[in-house]
């Protein structure tokens, strides 16, 4: 996910030059960032079945992979400050390689541990391009139009984020009548067996793709040297209002500021139900027990189905075709997992333009209750009614991120940089609220009892958009 510009009032203008190529290969690093990370909404599912999980321990993939956010954000900026960002970006590009990799021993043993400890290679990875590509995104070209470039970012971004489910559903979950009633026909160790080594052909193709990447990084590119930041107040005691202007102040860490704490606060639950939600769906849409689909889901799996099976058969794989008339299952699941995260998508594009016209903490305020309103409402519902209005979520959630970031760095001055550590490993929320919806699933009363926790986190959400975000 793409972070706000780290820049302040006291910013100095960037270069002039073009740095269209760069900003290519940085918008292909943010694709492969969704990509990966959404892909885990499938793959939790899938894990859970293979490796005969309950919901609570399948949320370990998401704490194996979100986990490493909060573990190497700190020594990923000791690694980019000994290699540099192109140098750094390579080594994040091949620690992703060797946990793609991994994934081929864990699909023979079927064992539960190394697929998390390749899920955790992968995360710190990504965690080391993230902070790596973040900042060189809002630095690369005039500050005027940093903001654009991170929204450029986040749809390619949240572009490969709705991608991968629909693709990782048609190999996982899919196939045809045939194979699916062959492997029904089989004994559960040797039908699961032979599922486990479905998930070696997305894994070899990553890490094939990721060697390739780090490759051109490495021979064929030479990023411009942005080493330098830009400028931030010198003075020790300095600081920011929210109104740009200067302030004097004795405050000697970014955590002095409650606003900045809340913020924490507010991007872990953000990441935490954005991902928590997500992980859920597809076992959310079995709990409801649906038998018949409604036509519009029905030729929605359909549509989507034929665009990715003609993809799949351009790239020689063989077409997977998903039945839609047996009532819910794991593959129309993986395609409402897309549909989710397109809803971000859409929102992010939409959500473009609306923020430079209106308000953005009242825009904030309105998908946080709208957001939670949602969710309360699926709660009181069944069937696809209540599965729907949790993909609606996704819209919801897409501008969060973008506003929320720089209204909790607003006014931090020389403690800008540290605060935005703050705000990167409060990703760590993937970690920890799936996990306690899991808990709640398995021990608590079911999945309707788990989905109140999103509620909740939407209504912290709403909190800091009318309250907590003030600078004191």
């Amino acid at each position: 996910m793409a972070t706000a510009p780290l820049t302040t009032p006291a910013s100095t203008a960037a270069p002039t030059r073009s740095y269209a190529g760069p900003m290519v290969l940085m918008t292909t690093l943010f694709f492969l960032f969704g990509a990966v990370t959404n892909f885990n909404d499938v793959l939790m599912p899938y894990l859970k079945d293979i490796c005969q999980l309950t919901d609570f321990q399948s949320t370990a993939v998401q704490f194996a992979f979100f986990g490493a956010y909060f573990l190497m954000s700190l020594p990923a900026g000791f690694v980019l400050k000994k290699l540099g960002y192109q140098r750094g970006i390579v080594v994040g590009l091949l620690i992703m390689a060797g946990g793609a990799l991994l994934f081929i021993p864990a699909a023979d043993s079927r064992a539960f541990g190394l697929f998390l400890t390749a899920l955790a290679v992968l995360g710190a990875g990504i965690t080391l391009l993230q902070v790596a590509a973040n900042p060189y995104v809002s630095v690369l070209g005039a500050p005027r139009g940093a903001a654009a470039r991170v929204s450029i970012v986040g749809v390619a971004n949240n572009f490969g984020g709705s991608l991968s489910p629909l693709v990782g559903g048609l190999v996982l979950f899919g196939g045809s009548v045939a194979l699916k009633a062959r492997l029904a026909a089989l004994p559960l160790a040797e039908r699961l067996a032979q599922e486990s080594h479905l998930v070696k052909g997305p894994y070899l193709g990553l890490a094939g793709f990721l060697v390739v990447l780090a490759g051109v990084f490495f021979f064929l590119v030479k990023l411009p040297d942005i080493e330098s930041m830009p400028a931030e107040e010198a003075s020790r005691g300095a600081e920011w209002n929210e109104e740009g202007q200067l302030k004097i102040t004795h405050r000697t860490s970014a955590l002095a500021f409650p606003h900045l704490v809340l913020g924490v606060g507010a991007i872990f639950v953000y990441v935490g139900v954005e991902v928590g939600l997500g992980s859920f769906l597809i076992r959310y849409g079995e709990s409801q027990g649906i038998q018949q689909l409604s036509a519009f889901t029905q030729s929605l799996v359909r549509g989507l189905n034929v665009a990715t099976n003609y993809a799949l058969v351009l790239f020689g794989q063989e077409a997977s075709p998903i039945v839609t008339t047996a009532g819910f299952t794991k593959a129309v699941g993986a395609v409402l997992v897309s549909s989710y995260w397109f809803g971000s998508l859409v929102g992010r594009l939409v959500g473009i333009p609306l923020l430079l016209r209106f308000h953005n903490r009242a825009l904030l305020v309105a998908v946080c209750a709208a957001g939670a309103t949602l969710v309360g409402a699926s709660l009181l519902s069944h069937g696809e009614t209540a599965l729907w209005l949790i993909v609606l979520c996704g819209l919801m959630n897409s501008i969060m991120w973008p506003v929320i970031f720089p209204l909790a760095i607003t006014g931090l001055g020389p403690f800008t940089k540290q605060g935005s550590s703050y705000l990167i490993m409060a990703i760590v929320g993937g970690a920890i609220i799936p996990p306690l919806m899991g808990w709640l699933a398995t021990n608590g009363g079911g999945l309707h009892v788990a989905f109140v926790v999103p509620m909740l986190c939407y209504v912290y959400l709403l909190y800091y958009a009318l309250r907590g975000y003030r600078v004191r």
